[in-house]
């Protein structure tokens, strides 16, 4: 099983183009082999500098279902393409499907490392296992940890660079639980067209990003938003329209001081695994970190802001308008800090004494 999810993080790194295959995960070893393992990069025509954070898909993806009692069947390699979905589907007329994703970093010796993902693994505890396992119970099934139910394949070191889960079974038969899981990998640059640009944010008051028990109105909010100019919106949460949740797609930190303070994980913030991480990092630096209820006059007050998300990295905010007003943040010292400790034990230039890599 490592094996496939190995080549999957290669091919994203080499690009390299092989004819169509199809393998089981008996069949892990033939397919690296078919593959190969060259490093030669003097043929891929990609401009790095400018990627930005657009699919960019390679050549396979993993794919395997369930049996009807919510456990995996062996999964397959397959080469990267569309997936047919029956129009009874239940991720289709229930949006029942959950996604999750960790990225790549190549080592200073030209290996990959997986960011973070002891956390996205094989425990119901830690944190992204936690919120996609939270996720695929309300769903019915246990996406990690899980044995296949022809007990020929585990899943207990899954390592996931861009994974989904969905309903696929027909949603008129609800004893019938079929559900897909899929792993499939991308080269991606900077989340935000700014790059490492300070970000301009604008808090919304009629529009909120979610609510207990319920989504919210995030594609309409976000459609105003850039095109008044600003790079993301900051939502407030949805009962009392006072205190600050977070942003379109990722975490929010204020810093104030030595002090660290982000919204706490209360139902509708994602417990990302960056945010964790970023927390972790900022005690190791000597910085108070809060988690509690945030209002968002204290915007006014902060010294610094900046957001955490697997796609963002860490992302310093340069404004933020609220109720007209633009609350400008000049300070940025923090934030790189931090960004600077993160990245390091990511490409394996720091230690990693939390054991968060895995070498590939």
């Amino acid at each position: 099983m490592s094996c496939i999810f190995r080549r999957l993080i290669e091919s994203s790194f080499l690009q390299s183009k092989v004819g169509a295959r199809y393998y089981s995960t008996a069949q892990a070893a033939t397919f690296v082999q078919t593959i190969g393992s060259s490093d030669d990069e003097s043929n891929i025509d990609i401009d790095w500098e400018n990627l930005g954070f657009n699919l960019m898909p390679t050549d396979y993806m993993y794919l395997t279902k369930s049996c009807e009692d919510g456990r995996f069947k062996q999964g397959q390699v397959n080469p990267y393409g569309n997936i047919q979905l029956s129009p009874s589907a239940g991720v289709l007329n229930y949006g029942q499907g959950i996604f999750e994703g960790t990225k790549a970093y190549r080592r200073n010796d030209g290996g990959p490392n997986l960011e973070l993902i002891k956390l996205q693994i094989n425990s119901v505890s830690e944190l992204s296992s936690h919120s996609a396992n939270s996720s695929s119970t309300r769903l019915g099934f246990r996406l990690l940890g899980t044995q296949g139910c022809d007990d020929s394949s585990s899943w207990k070191r899954v390592s996931l660079y861009k994974a989904s889960a969905y309903r696929s079974g027909q949603f008129l038969d609800w004893l019938l639980y079929q559900y897909t899981f899929l792993v499939y990998a991308s080269p991606v640059g900077n989340y935000f067209k700014e790059g490492t640009a300070p970000l301009n944010l604008y808090v919304e008051e009629d529009f909120h990003r979610a609510s207990r028990g319920g989504a919210g109105g995030v594609i309409r909010a976000m459609k105003s938003a850039k095109a008044r100019g600003f790079s993301d919106v900051l939502y407030l949460d949805s009962i009392n329209k006072r205190y600050i949740e977070e942003v379109s797609s990722c975490n929010i930190f204020l810093v104030k001081g030595k002090i660290l303070s982000t919204p706490a994980a209360s139902g509708t913030i994602l417990e990302g695994v960056t945010r964790k991480s970023i927390m972790d990092i900022a005690h190791d630096l000597g910085y108070q970190v809060e988690e509690r209820l945030i209002e968002v006059e204290e915007l006014n007050n902060a010294d610094e802001v900046f957001c955490t998300g697997t796609a963002v990295g860490i992302a310093p905010v340069g404004s933020i308008t609220y109720k007209g007003k633009r609350i400008e943040y000049k300070e940025k010292l923090t934030s790189k800090k931090l960004y600077s400790r993160l990245i390091g034990i990511q490409r394996g230039i720091i230690e990693d004494r939390r054991d968060w890599i895995v070498e590939i």
